[in-house]
């Protein structure tokens, strides 16, 4: 199997994420009075979209990744495959954690919920990569452009500090998230660059 069509079915299951967690969003309700402008920032919805609006720059953040690491793929193995899924498996329990964080924020438990989920999305991303490495051999582009990967390290060990840190003090927890999503929002041009130099460039 050639590795456009895994990402083409990796794209449509990102799609059906983003979704889910739309269709999570509800409009506040004005009960005997005209709507304002003032009721998105009443009650939880500020908070259920603060949310939603982190989870989606996360799914970006993997959809971005995932498709540059692709291009670096020669040939899809069975272990490929199974890698995969089990990184799509963790990615589609965003909206679940997402509505759970955001509609409860504040309390330890649904935060540590997420945290466990950017962890073993983390994690697995980590596993997807070390599977083609191991698949493509250790001079493959994969591997000349992911290195030893101390960004991906650094988010899973900040998402494992995270997850005990919500019993702690929550808000601990709230800023590795967003602390970790700003670090990969700055743009990650290792697998950008060995493909310009290969000409592989998509």
């Amino acid at each position: 199997m050639r590795s456009t069509r895994l990402e083409a079915f990796s794209d449509g299951v990102l799609a059906i994420i983003i979704t889910i967690m739309v269709l999570e969003l509800r409009a506040p309700v004005a009960e005997g009075r005209s709507a304002s402008f003032s009721d998105l920032w009443d009650g939880e919805t500020h908070l259920v979209f603060s949310s939603y609006l982190l989870s989606f720059l996360y799914i970006a953040i993997y959809w971005n990744n995932h498709h540059h690491l692709m291009q670096t793929v020669d040939r899809v193995t069975g272990g490929i495959l199974w890698a995969n899924m089990a990184l799509l498996f963790c990615l589609s329990l965003f909206p679940f954690a997402t509505s759970w964080m955001g509609k409860n924020v504040g309390d330890p438990a649904p935060a540590a919920a997420y945290g466990v989920v950017l962890f073993a999305a983390g994690a697995t991303y980590t596993l997807l990569v070390r599977v083609i490495i191991a698949s493509q051999g250790r001079d493959s582009l994969t591997a000349r452009a992911m290195g030893r990967d101390a960004k991906g390290l650094v988010s899973v060990v900040g998402y494992a500090v995270a997850i005990p840190a919500a019993f702690v003090a929550v808000w601990i927890s709230y800023a590795i998230f967003v602390g970790v999503a700003i670090l990969w929002v700055v743009p990650d041009r290792r697998i950008e660059r060995v493909l310009a130099e290969e000409g592989r460039l998509d």
